[in-house]
């Protein structure tokens, strides 16, 4: 009898068995989440050549707008403008224009929305570096610019009202009742050596400042730490701007680190800038070469230094009207010089001396 209750419950534990049902699989593990886009990156190379901009302007902005008190005065003026590289400045300007353009959180948050998707994020990369005006089109590039444009206008202004004074007062010196006429219009000493000397200041290669460079490089990543007036700036842009923009797009995108180098420095490179700035040293030389009494000096240091500061300067941030606009150069040719450049080509001492 318990053989036959054992068989039972087997016949029956195998019934139950053909009654039950399959437990449903488990899902499949969700995909990771994709990786999240890379952080803000500009290398140290872009925050340095920005700082040898800003480091020189500002010691550039010392020179005192008149009320030189002696020959030596202008002389220490001439040397302390004289004492940048063309093509180190320009590259500064741009470099200092894409920090500046990266106190713009909508600038920069706009562009980081490209940057979720890592196939999307190579391709906008890739068109920048391809065209930087595309960095104009990114969203809030209107506030970015505006930063460029007001902050590089201060300097604009700071050097309009130094040439202003100094080549104003190269006229009031000369005056009889003017205690300082009796040195101002007594021959400069020396006018070889010191012709060569404004040569040579501007042949040498410009150092970075370390404190500066630290400065910036900072403000760079964090979008913060720089004492800047907001503003708003639509196109057109000029291509200093341009490239200041894309330089900073490129940085958003963490694009514009220490294996970037090639493209961010390639991307400071402006030749209408550095052919303003060129010509501006050459109009200083022939100024101090044909400049014999020290106010003819002073003309020389409001002229081609300060005045021309400002105008290549405001060349960099404000787009030509048609009219004024330069002449377009085909690819590989020597930029041509824009009026304002023809304008100071044209100008001597000889103007100091025929009159206002």
């Amino acid at each position: 009898m318990r053989r036959g209750l054992t068989l039972a419950a087997v016949a029956a534990a195998a019934v139950l068995a053909g009654c039950a049902t399959d437990e449903p699989a488990a899902p499949p593990p969700a995909p990771p989440p994709p990786p999240p886009p890379p952080a803000v990156s500009m290398n140290e190379g872009v925050a340095q050549a920005a700082s040898i901009y800003v480091a020189f302007m500002r010691d550039v902005g010392t020179i005192p707008p008149g009320g030189f008190t002696d020959a030596e005065a202008i002389q220490a003026a001439i040397r302390k403008g004289a004492a940048y590289e063309p093509a180190q400045l320009s590259r500064g300007m741009i470099a200092y224009g894409s920090i500046l353009a990266l106190q713009a959180p909508e600038f920069v948050q706009g562009v980081r929305t490209y940057a979720v998707d890592p196939a999307g994020r190579q391709d906008l990369i890739n068109r920048i570096i391809a065209d930087p005006a595309v960095a104009a089109t990114l969203p809030g590039a209107d506030a970015a610019a505006g930063l460029i444009v007001e902050t590089l206008g201060r300097d604009v202004a700071a050097m309009h009202r130094i040439a202003e004074g100094v080549e104003g007062d190269a006229y009031t010196i000369q005056e009889r009742r003017d205690p300082r006429r009796r040195w101002a219009v007594t021959p400069i000493q020396n006018r070889d050596s010191r012709l060569q000397s404004a040569k040579t200041l501007s042949a040498a290669q410009m150092l970075p400042s370390a404190e500066e460079s630290a400065r910036l490089f900072a403000a760079a990543h964090s979008g913060a730490g720089l004492d800047l007036n907001p503003g708003r700036s639509g196109p057109p842009y000029t291509p200093a701007v341009t490239r200041a923009l894309a330089l900073a797009a490129l940085a958003a995108l963490g694009a514009g680190g220490e294996d970037f180098r090639t493209n961010t420095e390639a991307m400071t490179v402006d030749q209408n800038s550095e052919f303003c700035l060129n010509m501006s040293k050459l109009m200083l030389f022939q100024c101090l070469a044909a400049s014999r009494p020290s106010y003819e000096d002073m003309f020389c240091v409001g002229r081609h230094i300060a005045r021309d500061l400002s105008t290549c300067t405001a060349q960099n941030i404000t787009p030509p009207t048609p009219e004024l606009a330069p002449t377009a150069v085909a690819e590989g040719e020597a930029p041509v010089a824009s009026q304002a450049a023809e304008a100071a080509q044209a100008t001597t001492t000889a103007s100091l001396n025929s009159g206002r």
